[in-house]
């Protein structure tokens, strides 16, 4: 078997350990978002929470919201805008500056994943930190160890269901 070297040099490696776990987690979700038949990136959730949690937010707005830069927002906002997820205005107050929001469909997806998605892997990230204690190399390890022995999709809660039969099947894929 190959020494997993990113691991074994502990603290040297941690950016890319974290990124790694984190590239783990972010697949896990997205086979939770496939099954319940959701035509969205895990990665594009989080845009979609901070307008839902903030109303209308600018791209500069959603950048800090986010944690990342504002040509990767843009990039995401358009992919949103084109799933029909998300609607862009002028400010009222600059028509320079542009105000991403929900759209319709938009707000029904968040609905919908605020009561099956996001419960159900916040469940399952929760049941593979709950016995986490100590130093943080070995969290780490205990964390990318579950992750081996048991993906997301098959923790926590119960399996998630389709969008309500009112939202347009077409717009969500």
């Amino acid at each position: 078997m190959v020494e997993d070297v990113v691991r074994t040099l502990g603290f040297l490696c941690l950016g890319s350990r974290l990124r790694r776990i984190g590239e783990r987690l972010q697949a896990d979700t997205q086979q939770v978002i496939d099954e319940a038949g959701v035509g969205i990136q895990a990665g594009q959730y989080p845009f979609l929470a901070a307008i839902d949690r903030a109303g209308s937010l600018t791209v500069g707005e959603l950048s800090q919201a986010v944690g990342i830069s504002q040509p990767g927002v843009t990039r995401t906002i358009g992919q949103l805008l084109e799933l029909g997820f998300v609607n862009m205005q002028p400010a009222t107050d600059d028509q320079r500056r542009r105000l991403v929001s929900l759209s319709d469909e938009g707000r029904k997806l968040v609905d919908h994943s605020k009561m099956t998605i996001w419960p159900r892997v916040a469940a399952a990230v929760a049941d593979l930190c709950g016995d986490l204690d100590g130093p943080i190399l070995e969290q780490l390890a205990a964390i990318e160890d579950g992750l081996a022995a048991a993906p997301l999709i098959r923790r926590g809660a119960n399996r998630t269901s389709r969008l309500p039969s009112d939202a347009n099947e077409e717009e969500c894929q």
